[in-house]
């Protein structure tokens, strides 16, 4: 195997922190070995090393990657847009993106990055690894615990500037109403995931607009 060259190696490590992300995404974070993200990735156990130093350090790695990227794809959805798009309908295509991003199956043969996806409901790294890691790793759970702070801090601003469009009523605590709704949809992907359908979705969908409506002080 050619020796990785320093500018090579950034690529090197996002590789394989996809590649495990998608294998863990789909088995949980016990449930992939080592080996397994090797074989994935094509790399030996000495670059994994290199870069992360333990399973852990990688899972903190991985869950910063996708936090990172979660984020910034929130934003894209909830941030005013040069359409013009009024507050609320913005909050609501964020939902209407975890329905689809929770339920649409990717094909068997799909890959990204030269490593074989899974189905994309099973692709949300926090509902997949919150309960699983929690007790495990404290590192892991805090990087879950501050990715999930800033998450519901983007539905609060959101939901202020519905507010301020007269789409939310003027009483209601933003900061409460958006934790509540993250909760709301925490807890029907648990559901879907059980149930593998989507109803639990559907019914999020008809609940948050009946809070956002209700919304109480």
């Amino acid at each position: 195997m050619q020796a990785v060259t320093t500018e090579q190696q950034p690529l090197v490590k996002h590789h394989i922190l996809r590649c495990g992300e998608r294998l863990i995404a789909a088995k949980g974070f016990v449930g992939v070995g080592l080996a397994e993200i090797l074989a994935a990735a094509g790399v030996p156990k000495g670059s994994f090393y290199h870069y992360f130093g333990s399973k852990e350090r990688f899972g903190e790695a991985l869950l910063a990657q996708y936090l990172e990227r979660y984020l910034a794809q929130l934003d894209a959805l909830l941030q005013p847009d040069d359409a013009g798009t009024p507050a609320r309908a913005r909050l609501m295509r964020y939902w209407s993106y975890w329905n689809v991003s929770q339920c649409d199956i990717a094909p068997a043969d799909a890959a990204v990055d030269g490593c074989a996806t899974e189905a994309a409901g099973a692709r949300c790294l926090i509902v997949k690894l919150s309960a699983e890691v929690a007790d495990m790793s404290e590192p892991m759970r805090l990087a879950l615990r501050r990715g999930t702070d800033d998450i519901v801090q983007r539905i609060a601003l959101c939901l202020q500037q519905c507010q301020n469009e007269g789409a939310v009523p003027a009483r209601a605590d933003t900061a409460a109403l958006a934790l509540t709704l993250y909760e709301l949809w925490l807890g029907a992907s648990l559901l879907a995931k059980l149930r593998r359908d989507g109803t639990a979705f559907e019914h999020a969908l008809k609940s948050t607009e009946q809070l956002l409506d209700m919304a109480p002080a």
